[in-house]
This record gives structure tokens, C-alpha cells and sequence, in this order.
């Protein structure tokens, strides 16, 4: 019970100091990266020591970058990976070494031993994950070229630390340096186990919990998924962040990838925030005082060695000017693996300890500096490049304008008409059977609620022009309709109405387009009948014209008064029926008076 309490009281003050220290941030307009970073100081064990083990903290933490490579690679389908190969391969390869060959030879110049040089490069070479493509998504940099290189070069990087942690065991001297073959015939079981199952398990495992129709299922579903492949990738030394970017990738193209993505990512924020936190509460400042010069040293250096080889990369890609400041800084700082490779280095015996702590002192504040050094490059050096919005990269696929909620009898209609018009549409329905069939059909379905506002989120409502809705439950259409003006004003949005009463109420609501969902098919049943009844198929016509045009001035009328008492809605009713009958009866007497001339061979005047 006690142990309880005390990992309550933990939770409290993590939330309150991170809720508190991103409202302060965000009121000086620092961003919330920053606030977490200074919270994480303020409560750890050089600030008020609310929190003492760091490590622990830390270890959990990293979940949070476990998460936000499993949301990327949803976005990211695989044939846009295998698109991205050359950069991929070139620009990561150009970091990663030349990085490592760099620093490696300065700590050789000053006198450090080459193995510990080597080990340190591999340690320095990497950037934080996290904070380099928080950044960038806030901004809405993510598909610009150099936000784009940002991506390659990290994924690179996360791919690159299996065989650094290769190298460090055969640069060890304990006894378990040696790395055993059924480790290494481990790892690549996990990795051939996650291509696999997530091509061939994911979706039907995915597809039996939607159809039991319990949404805490499948977010538990999803948690598991993603935790599940962390833990095992860690098990088997590999990275838990590259473990759950194969598994986001594999399920991209998946028809559940949007209500993935949204039962994700309420956990994905706050573990990422955590993650902010502890970086904040690793700060030393107890050896930031002893040895100021060594440790400010080594930052310079980083960012100096880093930023002079990202400056080449930047140059050889060809990125814009103005994209060029944001790609050196995001990458120039030190990364979260950095804390993996020395302290694997410390227990092979490779990196003295002292070493290892001053190492990993400079990755923390060149992480912490990270958030202040982007509010000068966005405050100071990016006015002075008076550069125009960076442009989307060519490859790169835009979000569809059009979203379809419900793909039912009308849904389905609706569908094919703006697919065959050449506008194909994202289309959301939370009925597994319907998505699975018209995804067979090429239609572009994903499984959901589309009434829940994470969902259209992921969806892309935020830069969608129009929303179609087509679902039968009147209640969901009214709901959907309020949530979408209320959260996305930027949406048109059109919609089914089961009648008149329900038209009205979607009026009010401020939907622009309102169909009825049966009223032409009504009409058309209506003139069939008048045409077999009176033996007639023109004066039915006639009279289903008249009628629709006769709907269209009760509607307006009925509309002006819906709200008022029930008595002059009837009154207003009754008195727009007696009318269309002295319409139809007028229009007969014209017809028979335009036909009388024809009949007696006379020529109508």
C-alpha cells in the first residue's frame, strides 16, 4: 500500500510540474518542449529533489519516443520508404560516419585513447528523435525537403545503433563482451517475427476486435502492440524506437491506421512529455560546477563538429537556404541513445567512468539548449533569411480534401460518384465488414467512429476542404455535424437528413448542404404511381415537377417557423397543401385548354 501511495504521489508531481511549467513556457513563448525540459530540472535531484531516481524515471520515459516512431511510420507507407532508400542510405551514411571519424580524430589530438574516441564518436554522432521531429511537426515542416532529411538522417541513425552496440561488445574486455550466437539469432528472429506477424497477423487480429465493437479494447490492443514490440526489441538488444517504427510502417496502408493512431495518441503525448521531464532532471549540475570548461567544452565542440558536417550534407543535397538553419540545428544536439552506448561502454570496460558521466552531462544541456537555440532561429535568424514558407517535396502524396463519414447504402453511392469524378475520398466507417469489402474495391477506407474528433484529426480534417456525412443514425449525423464546425471551421460540410425535422435541426447547426436521405427516390416512386394510375406518364411528370418545386417553398416556410408552437406549424402546413392542389388543378385546366384548340382543328389564338 505504501509503495502505491508513493508512485501516486510521483504521478502528481510529474503532471502538476509538467502542467505548470508548459503553462509558464507557453505564456513566455518558449513552447512546450521547453517547459517540460525546466520542469524536469525544477523537480529532480539538483532542483527541489521531489523526485530522486532518475534512471528508473528515464527508462519508462523512453516509451515516448517508442510511440512517436510508431505514429510516423503510420504515416508513412511502405512504398513511400522504399522511396526514400537513396536519401535514406546517403545522407544518414554521411552523418553517422563522418561524425564518428571526426570527433573520433580530435579525441585523438588531445590525447584520448582511440577506442574511447570511438566509442564517444558513436555516442555524439546521434541526435534526439524526439526533439528534432517535435519541432518539425509543429511547425508543419515534416514533408519540406529538410524536414524530410531530418527524417532519414534520424531513422538512419536508429538503425545504425545495432551495429554500434555490435562493435562496443567486441571493443569490450569483461567477460561478456563476446557476442553469443543465439543473441544475434534472437534479434533477427524479432525483427523477421515483426515483418511477419504485422503483414500477416495485424490486420485480422485488428479486424476481430473491431468487430467486437469495444473501443477500450482496441486501444488496449494497440498499447499492447506497440509496448509489446518495444520490450521485445529491447530483450533482444536491438532498438525499441526502430522495433515500433517497422510495426507503425507495416500497418500504414492498414484500414484501421487512422483509430490507431487515434487510440494512441492521448499516451504517446504525455510519455513524450515524460520523456522531456527526465532529460531535464539528468542535468548534473553538481558536476557542471566542478568542471564548467571541460563540460561547456565539449557542448561547443559538439555543436561545432556536428553542425560543420551537417553544413556540408545541406550543401551536397542541395536544401533550400531557408530550410538549411533548422536541419543543422535539429541535428546538432546530442541524442537520448547516446545514455545506451556509454553506459554499455562503462560495463565493457571501454569508457572510463569519469569520462562516460561528463559525456553524458554535455548530451543532457546540449538537449536542454535545444528549445532556446529554436526560438533564436525562429525569432532571429529565419526573419534575416527573408525566405518564402518552405515548399512540399515533390514525392511526397497531399491529404485527400474530401472526407466521407459512413459508408452505407448512401455512403456507398456518394463514394463511387466522387471516385469516378476523379476525387477520391477518405472514407471512415466503424463496421470492420463494410471497410474491409471496399477496400477490396480500391476505395481509400479506414475503420472508426468518425464522430469522435481524434479520429478526424488523424484523418486529416485540419486540412480537408469538405466533409461529406452519410451515416443512418440521425443522432451520430447531428453530433458529427457539431463536432466538425465546432473543432474544424475550416471543413464544408454536407449532409444526409433523415427528414424534415431532422433538416431543420442540421440548419440550425450550420451545415451548408442538406439532402434528404429518401426524398427523391419518394418522388420518383410518386410520379411511377401517377403514371400507371391515371394511364398519364407526361401529366405525371408534370405533377412531380410541381410537387418538388412546391417542396422547396414549404421548406422555406415551414423553416421560418419550425421553432414556434406546434399550432402554426400545423396551420402553415395545411394552408401550403391546400395550395399545391390549386396549383395542380390550375395547371390541368392550362394543359386542357392549350390541348381544346388541337382537338377541334382550330388554331389556338
Amino acid at each position: 500500500m505504501e509503495h502505491g501511495s508513493s508512485f501516486l504521489i510521483q504521478g502528481i508531481v510529474f503532471l502538476g510540474a509538467a502542467v505548470l511549467a508548459v503553462a509558464v513556457a507557453h505564456r513566455l513563448g518558449l513552447g512546450a518542449v521547453a517547459g517540460y525540459l525546466l520542469a524536469g530540472v525544477a523537480i529532480g535531484p539538483f532542483g527541489l529533489k521531489l523526485v530522486g531516481n532518475v534512471d528508473n524515471v528515464r527508462h519508462f520515459a523512453e516509451l515516448g519516443v517508442v510511440f512517436l516512431l510508431f505514429v510516423i511510420g503510420l504515416e508513412l507507407e511502405p512504398r513511400r520508404l522504399w522511396q526514400m532508400r537513396v536519401r535514406l542510405l546517403s545522407l544518414g551514411t554521411s552523418q553517422v560516419l563522418g561524425s564518428i571519424a571526426l570527433i573520433a580524430a580530435v579525441a585523438w589530438a588531445v590525447g584520448v585513447d582511440w577506442r574511447v574516441g570511438v566509442v564517444v564518436g558513436m555516442a555524439l554522432a546521434l541526435s534526439s528523435t524526439a526533439l528534432a521531429l517535435t519541432p518539425l511537426t509543429e511547425r508543419g515542416a515534416m514533408k519540406t525537403q529538410g524536414g524530410q532529411s531530418v527524417f532519414a538522417i534520424l531513422l538512419f541513425q536508429d538503425i545504425a545503433v545495432i551495429p554500434m552496440l555490435t562493435i562496443l561488445a567486441l571493443m569490450g574486455t569483461s567477460s561478456a563482451s563476446a557476442m553469443s550466437w543465439t543473441g544475434g539469432l534472437f534479434a533477427a528472429g524479432v525483427i523477421g517475427a515483426t515483418l511477419v506477424g504485422g503483414h500477416f497477423l495485424m490486420r485480422p487480429v485488428f479486424r476481430y476486435v473491431a468487430r467486437m465493437r469495444q473501443r477500450e479494447i482496441f486501444t488496449a490492443l494497440a498499447l499492447l502492440l506497440v509496448i509489446g514490440i518495444a520490450g521485445a526489441y529491447e530483450k533482444a538488444g536491438l532498438s525499441m524506437a526502430l522495433g515500433s517504427f517497422l510495426a507503425g510502417v507495416l500497418l500504414a496502408d492498414s484500414e484501421y491506421r487512422h483509430e490507431i493512431e487515434a487510440a494512441v495518441e492521448p499516451f504517446k503525448g504525455l510519455l513524450l512529455g515524460l520523456f522531456f521531464v527526465a532529460v531535464g532532471m539528468s542535468v548534473d549540475f553538481g558536476l557542471l560546477f566542478g568542471k564548467p570548461l571541460l563540460i561547456l567544452g565539449i557542448i561547443v565542440g559538439l555543436f561545432a563538429i556536428k553542425g560543420a558536417i551537417l553544413w556540408v550534407i545541406a550543401r551536397a543535397a542541395k536544401l533550400p537556404p531557408g530550410e538549411t538553419p533548422l536541419f543543422i540545428l535539429l541535428l546538432a544536439q546530442g541524442g537520448e541513445f547516446a545514455f545506451v552506448l556509454l553506459t554499455v561502454g562503462v560495463q565493457q570496460q571501454v569508457v572510463p567512468v569519469a569520462t562516460a558521466q561528463a559525456i553524458t552531462l554535455a548530451v543532457a544541456l546540449s538537449m536542454l539548449s535545444t528549445p532556446f537555440l529554436l526560438i533564436l532561429h525562429d525569432k532571429v535568424i529565419l526573419p534575416r533569411l527573408k525566405v518564402d514558407a518552405p515548399a512540399r517535396i515533390e514525392d511526397t502524396p497531399e491529404e485527400g480534401k474530401v472526407i466521407v463519414a459512413g459508408l452505407g447504402r448512401i455512403g456507398q453511392v456518394v463514394a463511387r460518384l466522387l471516385h469516378g469524378a476523379g476525387h477520391d475520398p477518405t472514407i471512415l466507417d466503424d463496421d470492420p465488414d463494410h471497410v474491409e469489402q471496399s477496400r477490396r474495391f480500391g476505395f481509400r477506407v479506414f475503420y472508426g467512429d468518425a464522430t469522435r474528433v481524434d479520429l478526424l484529426e488523424a484523418a486529416g480534417a485540419a486540412r480537408a476542404e469538405f466533409l461529406i456525412i452519410t451515416l443512418d443514425d440521425p443522432d451520430a449525423t447531428s453530433h458529427l455535424a457539431r463536432t466538425a464546425i465546432k473543432h474544424f471551421p475550416n471543413l464544408r460540410v454536407i449532409a444526409r437528413a433523415r427528414d424534415m425535422r431532422h433538416m431543420f435541426e442540421l440548419r440550425d447547426i450550420g451545415v451548408e448542404i442538406i439532402e434528404r436521405e429518401t426524398f427523391l427516390s419518394a418522388l420518383a416512386l410518386g410520379r411511377a404511381a401517377l403514371a400507371a394510375i391515371g394511364g398519364n406518364a407526361e401529366r405525371a411528370a408534370r405533377a412531380a415537377q410541381s410537387f418538388a418545386d412546391h417542396d422547396n417553398v414549404v421548406l422555406a416556410k415551414l423553416y421560418a417557423v419550425h421553432k414556434s408552437e406546434a399550432d402554426e406549424n400545423v396551420s402553415v402546413s395545411n394552408e401550403l397543401r391546400e395550395q399545391f392542389v390549386r396549383t395542380l388543378r390550375e395547371d390541368e385546366a392550362a394543359v386542357a385548354a392549350e390541348a381544346k384548340p388541337a382537338s377541334t382543328g382550330e388554331k389556338p389564338a
